[in-house]
């Protein structure tokens, strides 16, 4: 069977554009790999044509070192969804039930049915928070509950009191996923001391990614660690040869590269406040958002508006059930294709739109209820 002449061209023809000033549905870092990470990653091409360690106990060792953790309380994932599936397959059978917010990341319910577990959903309050209290109640009658800190797609952060209340109230038995996927967005005092957190309370397991901050959504790299009890029942989901070669290679060099990440984390935290603070002066309400994405809830529980200002050639962005959005933070150029979406919506329906004179969503205001 021969090759299609030019097939390679057309392959790389279709890859994502890594500057796409538009492609703002997904949370991903608008920036390529650092120019260190990426020199690393074209030297480990090198070595191909090599199997990488039967299971991944160097990156498990890179990784627990970088948190001050021992190598028995870390696990390895294909993402942070690997990690997460992990936890499932292991603490769940088929029937059981697993807690989630709603609405939450895309991936908790798809997981919850490839696992053939039931969900249970818990509506966040008017401002995009977690109800907590209903969450530890239902979490009596299931095997997994979930948490995301931020919050995902809100942004939002419930504090360190509020984490410890709730994880007090959940039963023993009941495995806490605490979804951190956007940890390094916040700043130092909106982070909980997790490797506290994972001795007093062994049935938590924190998930991570390096999709986010590091730029590395591509090669799929995430991870999780808890106590070494649950850590050691994890490691027997490991898949053999599960990690390439070039997963130990980027981590090794996101951590060697750490005060150029961070650096892009200001930039991208920047470009947040402005977009929120230029929105509001519009009289757009946001949650309170502390990760790379905004949310825009339904203006006055209207679920069409916002499929009106970005479907389209514009700028490519997160819709929900209830009509909220979540709109990724790119550069300044992606800023300045969502402030001018709303602005053409703004005047093509002036008079008559939920954005226009006087608006049914003001600055302060939030929804009612979340419609799901």
């Amino acid at each position: 069977m021969s090759i299609p002449a030019g097939a390679l061209t057309d392959v790389v023809e279709t890859l994502p554009d890594a500057r796409d000033p538009l492609a703002l549905s997904l949370n991903e870092n608008p920036f390529p790999p650092l120019p260190s990470v990426h020199s690393a990653l074209v030297a480990s091409i090198g070595s191909a044509n090599r199997y990488p360690e039967f299971l991944p106990q160097r990156l498990r060792t890179l990784i627990a070192d970088h948190l001050g953790v021992d190598d028995g309380q870390v696990v390895i994932g294909t993402g942070a969804t690997g990690v997460i599936m992990q936890v499932l397959q292991a603490f769940t059978a088929p029937g059981d039930a697993v807690v989630m917010a709603t609405p939450t990341f895309d991936g908790y319910p798809i997981f919850a049915q490839i696992a053939r577990l039931r969900s249970i959903t818990v509506p966040l309050d008017p401002h995009g928070h977690h109800d907590l209290d209903a969450m530890a109640a239902a979490a009596r009658s299931a095997r997994v509950v979930v948490v995301c800190r931020p919050h995902n797609p809100t942004g939002t952060v419930e504090s360190a009191a509020q984490i410890h209340r709730f994880l007090d109230r959940v039963p023993a038995d009941t495995v806490v996923v605490l979804d951190e996927a956007y940890v390094e967005f916040l700043g130092a005092g909106e982070r909980l001391d997790t490797r506290g957190l994972v001795q007093q309370y062994p049935n938590v397991v924190v998930v991570r990614t390096f999709s986010k901050a590091y730029g590395l959504a591509g090669l799929r790299i995430g991870y999780g660690f808890c106590s070494p009890d649950l850590a050691r029942r994890l490691w027997t989901m490991q898949l053999p040869f599960g990690v390439g070669l070039t997963g130990l290679v980027a981590v090794a060099a996101c951590y060697d590269a750490e005060d150029e990440m961070r650096q892009r984390i200001r930039i991208i935290t920047a470009q947040r406040r402005l977009l929120s603070a230029r929105l509001r002066a519009v009289g757009i309400y946001s949650t309170d958002a502390h990760a790379n994405f905004v949310y825009l809830p339904a203006p006055g529980g209207d679920r069409a508006v916002w499929r009106q200002v970005f479907d389209g050639a514009g700028p490519r962005v997160r819709h929900y059930g209830d009509g909220g959005v979540r709109i990724t933070i790119g550069v300044r150029q992606s800023t300045r294709a969502v402030l001018s979406a709303v602005a053409a919506y703004r005047d093509r329906t002036r008079g008559e739109s939920a954005l226009a004179g006087t608006d049914a969503v003001r600055t302060g205001d939030a929804p009612t209820t979340w419609q799901t």
